[in-house]
């Protein structure tokens, strides 16, 4: 017996992540892979997690090596549990970026998604040099 497919919501971060994206493949001057990435996520990636909500990894079992990451692990652990009994988060990795979910009884909320090089190594526009050399 082929079970109810779950429900796939994007949710307004997912959609600002989006445009995000967009503008780094602009850019970039990629804008076709804007578009190839819509057709997978709405080919692929929300059929997929519609189908097999538990398919991505399980986002908090990676080990935690700092006090940082401890601290905003165990905030994330309150955050869910106040939602609901069951609520997981997840990633589903495609080949250029990475999907953050959460899983939350028959509905799957879409988060967040960032390209693999989208945290760049563009130091300057992240650290500008003082003027005050």
């Amino acid at each position: 017996m082929a079970s109810k497919p779950t429900a796939v919501k994007l949710t307004a971060n997912f959609e600002r992540n989006l445009e995000e994206v967009q503008a780094f493949l602009l850019a970039a001057q990629a804008p076709p892979a804007f578009d190839a990435l819509v057709d997978d996520l709405l080919e692929t990636v929300i059929p997929n997690l519609a189908r097999f909500p538990g398919m991505g990894r399980h986002f908090l079992a990676r080990p935690v090596r700092s006090v940082e990451a401890r601290n905003g692990t165990d905030s994330l652990l309150r955050k869910l549990q106040a939602i609901g009994d069951g609520a997981e988060l997840r990633e589903y990795v495609m080949t250029h970026y990475l999907v953050l979910y959460a899983r939350f009884d028959a509905t799957v909320y879409l988060l967040s998604i960032r390209h693999q090089r989208q945290l760049s190594f563009d130091f300057e526009s992240l650290w500008p040099s003082s003027s005050q050399d």
